[in-house]
């Protein structure tokens, strides 16, 4: 319900009563002339009365406002809420992924190892060292994939909270500078 739809009622409720107090002292003067009867009948008591409820719309209107500004600062805080979930999830994914893609480089590098090892038992010494720096650089270049893998996750991670605690702090900003105007 909002406050065009409680404004009427409230009128009515005034209304009513006054209806009613004007009722007896009309009675009397039924009895006179017509034109006592068409001038309006507005006491003090109703007026205040009036004012009253006026000032408890206006209340109600202004706390409906600070809680829809509270709404709003909630709707940002579980937005922040969920960037911040979907950059975790995103670099879990991410670092998981890397850790995969070592694993298999690694895989690949020990099988590699394992027959070059195998071949050079019975070849020369240097086929032996061969196989072990091919290793060796296999083993590096995983490794430095999941370095970087990992550093592209944290970076992206970074960012993305980072954006989502400023776009968090505009909107608050924006919310509670909008309120302040209104009610100041």
């Amino acid at each position: 319900m909002n406050q065009r739809d409680r404004v009427p009622k409230d009128r009515e409720q005034v209304e009513q009563p006054t209806e009613k107090a004007a009722k007896p002292a009309e009675q009397p003067a039924a009895a006179t002339t017509k034109p006592a009867q068409e001038q309006p009948a507005t006491s003090l008591s109703e007026i205040l009365l009036r004012a009253e409820r006026a000032y408890a719309a206006y209340i109600d209107a202004q706390k409906d406002v600070a809680k829809a500004y509270r709404e709003s600062e909630l709707e940002a805080e579980r937005a922040y809420k969920e960037s911040e979930q979907q950059a975790k999830n995103a670099r879990d994914g991410s670092i998981r992924h890397s850790l995969k893609t070592r694993d298999e480089a690694m895989e690949k590098a020990v099988k590699a190892r394992d027959e070059a090892i195998a071949q050079t038992e019975q070849a020369y010494k240097s086929a032996k060292e061969q196989a072990e720096k091919a290793f060796k650089d296999s083993e590096l270049k995983a490794q430095n994939a999941y370095d970087e893998g990992v550093r592209q996750s944290l970076k992206s991670y970074e960012e993305t909270i980072a954006q989502a605690a400023r776009k968090r702090a505009a909107t608050i900003e924006q919310a509670w500078g909008v309120y302040t105007k209104t009610t100041g």
